[in-house]
């Protein structure tokens, strides 16, 4: 599907993968509408990027039908959706202090697979009234993010893990459930990646990091996972599957 003059919701858009996608597509000609919890944030990139910025709880139905009506009001109802938006979670079930808490283990689950939930269905029920684009009769496609975690977690990673998981689950039944309105479902499961995460740790930790990846030895760049978003859009085979975006590295236990 070509991306110029299309509508695009990107989740997480104030920083990272979000933001770095949201700045592809609008380089691209579409046009664009960051959804992010950090309004503040969100309204700097969409300035620099000629978008719209709105407050949006992924984790919150009402929050995501208003964020997503506000946005069709504006640019008309998204082709493209990607949902960057999600935490990172480490703790064991049980360590020195007890039981890992219950909601912390919720928390996870609601924004990274309920939140990635939420948008999907709100943004295809939209797309289901458009009416069809190229020789593929496409009306959209929507693109989640799991993680490398969904297949080999790490020790103190099970909620994470099992969030992750879960969007690795639903990309084909989602996909097999839309297809019939020429919707399309992936999942990128980025490996590590260079994000607003990865500041607060030391240059050693990071060249640690780097040394697991068995080429190219480095993170990855956020570019890169919008380089992979660019290519899953405008090629219309691509469907029901999850893209490892990782240097071919697999996660050790710890």
């Amino acid at each position: 599907m070509e991306i110029k003059n299309c509508a695009a919701i990107v989740t997480g858009g104030a920083s990272g993968m979000g933001a770095a996608t949201a700045r592809m597509l609008s380089q691209l000609g579409a046009k664009v509408a960051l959804f992010d919890l950090n309004k503040e944030a969100a309204d700097k990139i969409a300035a620099d990027i000629h978008g719209i910025a709105i407050a949006c709880d992924v984790t919150q139905a009402e929050s995501v039908k208003n964020a997503v009506s506000l946005a069709q009001q504006q640019h008309g109802a998204a082709r493209i959706c990607i949902n960057c938006a999600g935490i990172v979670h480490g703790r064991r079930m049980v360590n020195q202090q007890g039981v890992m808490p219950l909601d912390d283990f919720r928390k996870v689950i609601e924004i990274n697979l309920i939140g990635s939930f939420n948008v999907m269905s709100h943004a295809a029920a939209q797309m289901i009234s458009l009416p069809t684009v190229g020789d593929s009769n496409e009306r959209g496609v929507i693109i989640n993010t799991a993680s490398v975690a969904a297949f080999e977690g790490q020790i103190g990673q099970t909620a994470y893990s099992a969030s992750k998981g879960g969007i690795v689950s639903l990309t084909l039944p989602a996909a097999r459930e839309l297809a019939q309105f020429g919707i399309r479902v992936m999942t990128i499961s980025p490996g590590l990646v260079d994000t607003p995460m990865f500041e607060k740790i030391s240059a050693e930790a990071r060249a640690s990091l780097a040394a697991m990846v068995p080429f190219p030895k480095r993170l990855a760049k956020p570019e890169e996972y919008a380089m992979l978003a660019k290519q899953i859009i405008e090629n219309p085979m691509l469907n029901g599957e999850v893209i490892r975006l990782d240097g071919a590295l697999r996660m050790q236990e710890k």
